[in-house]
């Protein structure tokens, strides 16, 4: 068993495409039509990290109480981990591509950590490995 999807309420999808696939550097899985539970249409857009594991659903907020929690999601806790082999180069290429850092890098006992906003505005943190 495992966790195939974690949905991030986006305002629109193709500019969250975009940070997730050219600023963090995931693979789009899937982008098909679909429809609300009510019978609108809407998209299935999928993205996973390189090498698969847990993907977000990016789904575009759909009325106010969807629109009012577009970063927000976690109540203002970090609530997505982005864990990656080259802490250095990977933080370097999202400052080069203006992702937003609330403070500059720091070495914890479990390794790098900095925390970052994604598009939405919700906070991620990005981890390296333990020295």
């Amino acid at each position: 068993m495992h966790v195939d999807l974690v949905a991030v309420i986006v305002e629109e999808y193709d500019p969250a495409i975009e940070f997730f696939t050219e600023v963090l550097g995931f693979a789009l899985t899937e982008d098909s039509p679909s429809l609300t539970n009510d019978g609108r249409p809407k998209r299935w857009v999928v993205v996973r990290p390189p090498g698969g594991g847990t993907g977000l659903l990016l789904a575009r907020a759909d009325g106010e109480r969807q629109v009012a929690a577009v970063g927000d999601q976690m109540a203002g806790r970090v609530g997505f981990f982005l864990r990656v082999d080259d802490f250095d180069a990977t933080y370097q290429r999202m400052v080069a591509h203006g992702v937003r850092f609330l403070k500059e890098p720091r070495t914890e006992s479990y390794g790098e950590i900095a925390v970052f906003l994604d598009i939405a505005g919700n906070k991620w943190d990005l981890l390296g490995p333990a020295a």
